[in-house]
């Protein structure tokens, strides 16, 4: 069964007469109505049998996953996100390079998901859809600049869960759920550094 925030929010959408496939429309009214949420249980969440992975594997590049984490060198950090809403982009020896959207406000998560939707492989927004992105994907053009702070590297023998697989259909309203999770500042401080790095 599907997490409950959004089995919540795709009800709403069919009152609302909205149509699940993803015109820009019905994305905005996703990402609006999870906007209004206002707290998530991320335990709960993480109960989602359905949708719940061991592991990810390279195949899994360009999918959207969410989990606990607790980084390996978090003293030094100056902030860390213990919940991140990754998309994997490569993978490396000891883990995975992904870019959690959580490092960016809401606006511009918005406009670099519209962004990386075009690298999209098909329409259907089931277990097949995925992004076909990279490093040099995302690093070669500018409408993508607002992944930098997104990039992190997480590491095998750090993740503290499975992994939660958030189907496509969800990911307009993941996006914009209140489930980041920082770790020595303020949500506002760590969007306000991100937003200087552009």
């Amino acid at each position: 069964m599907t997490a409950y925030i959004f089995t919540q929010i795709a009800n709403q959408g069919k009152l609302a007469s909205i149509d699940t496939i993803r015109q820009r429309d019905s994305r905005n009214w996703y990402r609006n109505a999870a906007e209004k949420v206002t707290s998530v249980n991320r335990q709960r969440m993480m109960t989602d049998k359905e949708n719940i992975k061991d592991k990810i594997m390279a195949n899994d590049i360009g999918r959207m996953y969410m989990f606990f984490y607790d980084p390996k060198h978090k003293q030094k950090l100056p902030y860390y996100d213990t919940f991140p809403l990754v998309f994997p982009i490569e993978f490396k020896s000891d883990g995975f390079l992904g870019i959690n959207m959580h490092y960016l406000p809401h606006m511009l998560r918005a406009k670099l998901m519209d962004a990386i939707y075009q690298t999209i492989n098909n329409n259907r927004y089931d277990d097949t859809t995925k992004l076909n992105i990279s490093y040099s994907i995302l690093s070669s053009a500018s409408r993508y600049k607002y992944f930098k702070p997104c990039i992190k590297h997480y590491l095998w023998g750090h993740v503290r869960s499975k992994y939660l697989n958030i189907e496509p259909r969800n990911w307009d309203a993941a996006l914009m759920l209140p489930t980041e999770k920082f770790q020595k500042a303020t949500t506002q401080q760590v969007w306000k550094d991100s937003q200087g790095m552009f």
